[in-house]
């Protein structure tokens, strides 16, 4: 069985302590990541118009957890935060972050939001979903950026391993955009969340939301 790991250089430790042991494992990382300056996004918090009156922050992804205290100035006392996706959740609780509420997409999580305004903070391409959903309950919503992912240059050698895996680990819709031409289609994709596979089902026939310690016993029935 070989499996490909895709996300960035160095993030794929977790993941490889899940696989079987004598399974085949490629890094083919699909992103790199461009964290802004943490003044940057305070400064962009602060010209916002509802500065210090948002009633509900949503974090849309782990790599926004390190900027949540910049954005407690935003916020009324005693508002809402929410996440997108445990892993998202678990990110905020390592950092004494409390968690009012979780939803495994943000879709889902509007259900969960009732009042505004909203602050988002998270990618700078985020999915318009949750957003377009509040606004059309007349709820404010305002989007700040904590970083960009910007596609990986692969080498003719990590085109052909990607395309030669029986199964993939994709982390996010921004991957899989830039592997979907690339992987087979008797591959399994492995993502981490509901929102993520609904993406790559779009274009992939064998999508499975599994990441987690129990990847290994489910890959043993694969039979590749």
């Amino acid at each position: 069985m070989k499996i490909a790991l895709t996300r960035e250089a160095g993030r794929n430790d977790e993941a490889r302590a899940w696989l079987p042991a004598d399974a085949e494992v490629v890094e083919v990382p699909l992103t790199t990541t461009n964290y802004f300056a943490i003044d940057e996004v305070t400064r962009h918090l602060e010209s916002t118009p509802d500065y210090g009156n948002f009633e509900v922050l949503v974090v849309t992804s782990r790599r926004t957890a390190d900027y949540v205290h910049a954005a407690h100035a935003a916020l009324v006392e005693g508002a809402d935060v929410l996440s997108v996706g445990p892993a998202t959740t678990h990110a905020m609780f390592h950092r004494g972050i409390a968690v009012s509420g979780e939803a495994p997409t943000g879709l889902e999580l509007a259900e969960l939001i009732s009042k505004g305004p909203v602050l988002m903070m998270g990618a700078a391409q985020m999915r318009e979903e949750l957003s377009a959903a509040l606004r059309d309950r007349q709820l404010s919503v305002t989007q700040v950026a904590c970083y960009e992912t910007l596609p990986a240059e692969l080498s003719r050698q990590q085109v052909e391993s990607l395309f030669e895996a029986d199964v993939i680990l994709i982390g996010a819709p921004s991957a899989w955009s830039l592997a979907r031409d690339i992987v087979a289609d008797a591959a399994w994709v492995i993502v981490p969340g509901a929102s993520t596979g609904e993406v790559v089902s779009l274009d992939h026939p064998r999508v499975l939301v599994g990441w987690g310690p129990s990847l290994c016993e489910t890959l043993a029935t694969f039979n590749l």
